[in-house]
């Protein structure tokens, strides 16, 4: 004889062997977290040069639904950088104020000017459940990891020193003594490469297949054993 059934919502039925219990759980195990995974933090660092904006940028023409912070900074805007989108330009007045009204996750003095990241941004995207794209320097997110440990950090970098070079010289934005201490920067940068989740190389010619590494890492942390939840 055929063990009797239970019709549940939407017209499914469930052999009656089976205990009336929460939908989202077999035995002891909440599968929750793992059906709704908690919005992630992913921190993009890397060296000057590396293409850490290059990769913000054909995420938002690609159309991702990430929520993309925009950093605060005093330094000169770039020909075709918008304030708003690319950066939040401001004096090193309005960014001092920023500082004292403890506006800001980290701040940093970078090449001599200031950069940081902004509080609100980020809280109202987590509270929505969107995941949250943050670019820094490597000095910024070392102090990010003190502040949000369950973030997702990960260290882009360009194949080779030669490539670095050419990236930073193909700018046109600086002259040679500023671009050694660039270079001398980033080699001391990249020493802090372990302290990284992930390392993604930006070849040269590839952005976005770097783009599809990063998205691959955001979809395996969504399926991690032990979910990552950021907490604020």
């Amino acid at each position: 004889m055929a063990d009797p059934q239970r019709t549940r919502p939407g017209g499914a039925t469930t052999p009656a062997i089976v205990a009336e219990s929460d939908p989202h759980r077999i035995g002891d195990v909440d599968l929750e977290p793992y059906l709704q995974p908690a919005p992630l933090v992913v921190i993009l660092s890397g060296p000057s040069g590396a293409g850490k904006d290059a990769c913000v940028a054909r995420m938002k023409e690609l159309g991702y639904p990430l929520h993309f912070v925009v950093t605060a900074t005093t330094r000169p805007q770039r020909p075709g950088e918008v304030h708003g989108v690319d950066y939040l330009f401001c004096s090193r007045t309005d960014f001092e104020g920023m500082i004292d009204r403890g506006e800001l996750f980290e701040h940093a003095v970078v090449y001599g000017e200031y950069k940081g990241i902004p509080k609100e941004q980020v809280r109202k995207a987590l509270a929505s459940g969107e995941d949250v794209i943050m670019r820094v320097d490597v000095q910024g997110a070392a102090r990010l990891r003190e502040l949000m440990p369950e973030a997702v950090f990960i260290f882009v970098t360009a194949p080779s020193e030669e490539e670095l070079a050419r990236r930073l010289c193909a700018r046109g934005t600086e002259g040679e003594e500023a671009l050694r201490r660039r270079l001398a920067t980033a080699r001391d940068e990249m020493r802090q490469i372990h302290r990284f989740d992930y390392v993604v190389v930006n070849r040269e010619g590839e952005l976005d297949a770097t783009v599809q590494r990063i998205l691959a890492i955001m979809q395996a942390e969504k399926s991690r054993a032990k979910p990552r939840k950021v907490v604020l």
